[in-house]
């Protein structure tokens, strides 16, 4: 379903979507890690990549994909995702549990959200 309006909020790094009588927010870590691209779901079932130190990151860019999607371009540098229409209501009328599900995931591999810096000397 395609939204009627996209707005990306760079400051809060939140993309909003805009349906007729649904209006969702979607912060920029969430569809980092559900990316669709091979690289966070892999290229078969099961073969999905836990994305961790994420919670920093934001919009670089987000771009129109002829009529049928976006694809966003991330500050951490990942911008292979291209999110269709319906991958991303999907996302949207999901977040609860697909959030909860990654929070998880990040549990049992005992990760983190939080980037990881290196200190240089």
């Amino acid at each position: 379903m395609q939204p009627l309006e996209i707005k990306i909020h760079r400051k809060s790094a939140v993309l909003e979507l805009r349906y007729a009588g649904e209006q969702f927010n979607l912060p920029a870590e969430y569809l980092r890690v559900h990316s669709p691209s091979a690289e966070v779901q892999g290229h078969g079932p099961g073969q999905s990549v836990l994305q961790t130190g994420k919670k920093l990151v934001s919009f670089k860019d987000v771009i129109p994909q002829g009529h049928y999607a976006i694809r966003i371009e991330f500050s951490d540098g990942h911008d292979s995702g291209i999110f269709s229409w319906d991958y991303l209501y999907g996302l949207a009328t999901h977040q609860g549990d697909y959030w909860q599900t990654y929070l998880d995931r990040l549990s049992a591999a005992n990760a983190s959200r939080e980037p990881a810096f290196i200190a240089l000397n």
